[in-house]
């Protein structure tokens, strides 16, 4: 259950009504048995945050640490927490609709699925499950479509400012970084906003400073994370996970040289702000082999003059041909396969991975055996005779570490275009805390009237 809630957990909007529909909202009477008014806590751009919509947000995240609470920070630095996450969302969202970002009832049922698939579930049990929580399935399909928005928004906007050369790739894998492997890593973050004066960012060094010396002083670094960080992955504890030394920012890859693993670095001042990082493990570049299949196909494809019974009976009567009347498996591919790629060729595939020619292909390739030959199986592209020629490990380290190298270089300049945008985009709008017990750590960005 918690892997369904954690994919989507920092991301939890639901529908808002408008500014003007919660003004118009009746106010309590004590005496009349009415339900309390919805209050509004924030005010983004020209939309609000409500309680109900900060509660049930709340009420998520202390459910997914309900057997281990006290991981969790005091109740009002969690609401401030999420509240500030809430409110970043809603300005991805309304950004995303301003460059016209679209996302499809099929695409959510797409997004369900895969959850429910990583999940181990059925469609149907993920439903249950949801709704088994509490919460509705209709606005469980809200957030995933919220996270699939952000999710165009962020390709969107690293597309237009990210690319990577040839020469960055040849320089990063010649650099001593890339031969240092790969490192685990947590981190606490606290972010200096935009436009900072000498006393924000003083006021910002003193909470890191706050932060460490709880480290230090016995609390679990992350429970440390979740009470003092502003990373979006404050609340899963700044677990960055497993990256190579070479996607590290080149600032802190000293500082994390020399750590051992469970180590715990000092207070390091970024561009964005201060950090605390700690060495979870590390591990050594390693050898990248790879099982490479040699084979060979016929492709029988239904067409307006071949119909889809047609076409499975020639692929069975080609199939006999060869198994049982020994005839040249090559001949009949090359008169007989609509496969433009390979009926030239015998229908010769070649040397490939597993997976290159799709999943279907990749499994029956390696429930074979070195020259057996399949029954017919269909396909969304027809159907198939296929003979496994080969197998054969390769060393696909040099081809690998350069995709590895150009993601890599990728990930690290999305990650930084990213972060850069959305401090512009909290820096530029209107956000206004109404409730004053909420407005630190979500501070008024000087744009809202008081």
């Amino acid at each position: 259950m918690k892997q369904i809630f954690a994919l989507f957990l920092l991301t939890i909007v639901t529908a808002i009504p408008s500014l003007a529909q919660a003004q118009l909202l009746a106010p309590q009477d004590s005496n009349s048995g009415q339900q309390p008014i919805d209050r509004i806590v924030a005010v983004v751009e020209d939309e609000v945050i409500l309680q109900s919509e900060l509660n049930d947000a709340v009420a998520a995240i202390q459910q997914q640490y309900a057997n281990q609470p006290g991981q969790l920070p005091p109740i009002d630095v969690l609401r401030r927490q999420v509240l500030d996450r809430l409110v970043l969302m809603k300005l991805q969202l309304q950004r995303a609709d301003d460059q016209g970002i679209r996302v499809s009832d099929a695409d959510v049922d797409q997004a369900a699925q895969a959850v429910a698939a990583q999940n181990k579930m059925s469609p149907d049990q993920l439903r249950a499950a949801v709704e088994q929580s509490g919460m509705s399935f209709a606005a469980y399909r809200q957030q995933l479509h919220d996270q699939l928005v952000v999710q165009k928004l962020h390709e969107n906007v690293v597309r237009s400012s990210v690319s990577v050369t040839e020469s960055e790739i040849n320089n990063l894998l010649n650099s001593p970084n890339y031969k240092a492997g790969e490192v685990h890593l947590a981190h606490i973050q606290i972010s200096i906003p935009g436009g900072a004066t000498a006393a924000d960012i003083q006021s910002t060094q003193t909470k890191a400073e706050q932060a460490l010396a709880a480290v230090k002083g016995g609390m679990p670094f992350k429970a440390a994370a979740i009470r003092f960080s502003d990373a979006p992955d404050a609340l899963d504890g700044g677990d960055l996970g497993w990256r190579r030394v070479d996607e590290i920012p080149p600032a802190f890859v000293d500082t994390i040289s020399s750590l051992k693993p469970g180590d715990i670095s000092g207070i390091l001042h970024g561009p964005t702000g201060f950090h605390i990082i700690q060495l979870v493990d590390q591990r050594a570049q390693s050898k990248q082999m790879v099982t490479e299949y040699h084979a060979r196909q016929i492709l029988i494809r239904p067409s307006e003059l071949l119909s889809a019974t047609q076409a499975q009976q020639k692929a069975q009567d080609l199939y006999n041909r060869i198994v049982n009347k020994h005839e040249d498996f090559t001949k009949l591919a090359k008169d007989n396969s609509n496969d433009d790629t390979t009926a030239n060729a015998g229908g010769d595939m070649g040397w490939f991975q597993q997976g290159d020619w799709g999943t279907l292909i990749g499994q029956k390739l390696a429930d074979l055996k070195d020259g057996e030959i399949s029954q017919p199986f269909q396909s969304e592209a027809g159907w198939h005779i296929l003979q496994r020629l080969g197998t054969r490990n390769s060393d696909m380290t040099n081809q690998i570490a350069r995709e590895q190298a150009r993601q890599a270089i990728g990930n690290r300049k999305a990650d930084q275009a990213y972060d850069d945008f959305l401090r512009d985009l909290r820096s530029s709008s209107y956000v206004k805390i109404l409730a004053p017990e909420l407005e630190e750590p979500v501070a008024d960005n000087g744009k809202a009237s008081s």
